[in-house]
């Protein structure tokens, strides 16, 4: 028997406020209506203007066109995340949305690497990966439909204007049904013997009832931090950075990179995303090893083009909410949790979470087991990209700072160690199969930053070297040759 549609209210807009409301909508027209509610007082953070490749199939399960979106947000491709001077000043690497290479049978690329490289062959391993030459030589095109050929190995997100995604994503919402509600919430109802929240109530007088509350409040947390008062878990011991200072400027004459760009810094690091009408800008650093004022000094001595606003101070802590859906209280976004964008990873972590929330919405009452599987897809999130951001500060040998001596000689937890003693010693990767961050994502940052395995898969010792040079050789000449036939990005 269908069950009759639920009331779902979501608090706050943005990014992670708009994605929820559309997604929702768009998708469980039949099980619920949805609201949204949100001051025009209250500013968007509008820092996250650079994406992974998930994005696409997000907007593609929205129906939405592709050129559309790119045109009304100011958007660029990008093929992946250039690090500089992470291993040590001077390095610089791409890790892309891509693997490098191609297996041989059931032995990856990278052993054979490896072993030409032992020898003193073989070159860069970044020479390897279609999208670190497309993103060399600056070119852009969709990768072709024939799953054998070279161009068709790698993937691409966007870089875009993050205060124009919501009202993009407003306009699309609203024609599927989603009611939108101006006003600043002053208090939370809730029932006296489930502890559920039953309303909120604005400044206005107006109370807006709900079955089911997706709490998108950003770092205020509204709902599922302020009124269930939810516990927080702390990761500042392992990720120090607590304040980005962002600053947007005028884009330099010239190509547009295909690439966000994260150059380290002395107590931190710094963003640079390029969007078809300005470059976005910041310094994400540790207060306890920086002022406020010096990082504004750095960031401004740092960027190309003329600042288009005065630059803005953010705090923040990296962490989670123990639990991100409580009661009949679902928070998404920066109400659930936080991590530093060194990998771009925070609308996807919004994207995660709703389309969990679509997977377990609930037939009936509210049952515990759809919030522990929530909580579980979550927190696994969470921990594995937690990890993965850890690495890149715990793999430098970078010594001239306090900061970049105090990361590269922390205890990391347990999970990442384990991935790091696995990979020193022969260049394997543990596998799992959900989840960010699988086997290139490592080989790029661990590589990149001069974390070379002790050995590698004795199967490729099968090959005759001589064999394999040359095929190493072609390979690479190769995708040299067929980037080269691909139109510039700007184009």
């Amino acid at each position: 028997m269908q069950q009759p549609r639920r009331k779902v209210v979501v608090v706050g807009g943005g990014t992670a406020g708009w994605m929820a409301a559309a997604a929702i909508a768009r998708v469980l027209p039949h099980a619920a209506s949805v609201e949204l509610v949100e001051s025009a007082e209250i500013g968007i953070v509008g820092v996250g203007e650079a994406t992974l490749p998930h994005l696409r199939a997000f907007l593609q399960l929205l129906g939405l066109d592709e050129a559309e979106f790119m045109a009304a947000t100011h958007a660029t491709y990008k093929l992946g995340i250039e690090f500089r001077d992470f291993g040590k000043p001077g390095d610089a690497y791409l890790h892309p949305f891509a693997d490098f290479g191609r297996p041989l049978g059931d032995v990856p690329f990278l052993p054979y690497w490896l072993r030409m490289h032992a020898a003193g062959q073989g070159g860069s391993l970044f020479d390897y990966g279609v999208a670190n030459v497309m993103a060399r030589e600056r070119r852009f095109a969709p990768p072709v439909a024939d799953p054998d050929a070279l161009l068709a190995a790698y993937g691409y997100a966007y870089q875009f204007d993050a205060t124009r995604f919501g009202p993009y994503l407003r306009g699309h919402a609203e024609a599927w049904g989603v009611q939108r509600t101006e006003g600043k919430i002053v208090s939370v109802e809730r029932h006296r013997e489930t502890g559920d929240v039953t309303a909120v109530l604005l400044e206005s007088g107006a109370r807006i009832e709900g079955d089911l509350f997706v709490d998108c409040s950003g770092f205020r947390s509204l709902l599922l931090g302020d009124a269930l008062g939810e516990a927080w878990e702390d990761w500042s011991h392992w990720l120090l950075c607590d304040r980005a200072v962002a600053l947007s400027c005028g884009s330099p004459p010239g190509v547009i990179e295909p690439f966000t760009r994260c150059t380290a810094m002395t107590a931190g690091w710094r963003w640079r995303i390029p969007l078809r009408h300005r470059v976005g800008n910041g310094y994400v650093y540790s207060s306890a090893h920086l002022s406020d004022d010096a990082a504004v000094d750095a960031i401004l001595g740092t960027v190309e083009g003329a600042p288009l606003a005065d630059p803005r101070v953010l705090r923040f802590k990296a962490g989670r909410r123990k639990r991100s859906w409580s009661h009949n209280v679902i928070a998404v976004g920066l109400a659930s949790g936080f991590l530093e964008p060194l990998e771009s990873t925070s609308i996807y972590l919004v994207q995660a979470a709703i389309m969990q929330l679509i997977d377990l919405f609930p037939i009936g009452a509210i049952e515990d087991a759809d919030r522990d599987e929530f909580n579980a897809q979550v927190d696994y999130e969470y921990d594995r990209i937690r990890d993965f951001l850890i690495l890149h500060y715990h793999a430098s040998s970078r010594d001239d700072s306090d900061f970049w001596r105090h990361v590269r000689h922390m205890a990391v937890p347990d999970s990442l160690a384990e991935k790091i003693a696995l990979f020193r010693r022969a260049g394997r990767i543990q596998r799992y199969s959900r989840g960010l961050f699988f086997a290139p994502s490592w080989i790029a940052v661990l590589i990149g930053q001069g974390v070379v395995p002790d050995g590698w898969d004795q199967r490729a010792d099968a090959a005759d070297p001589r064999a394999l040079a040359q095929a190493l050789d072609r390979l690479r000449a190769q995708i040299a040759r067929e980037v080269a036939t691909l139109p510039e990005h700007m184009a």
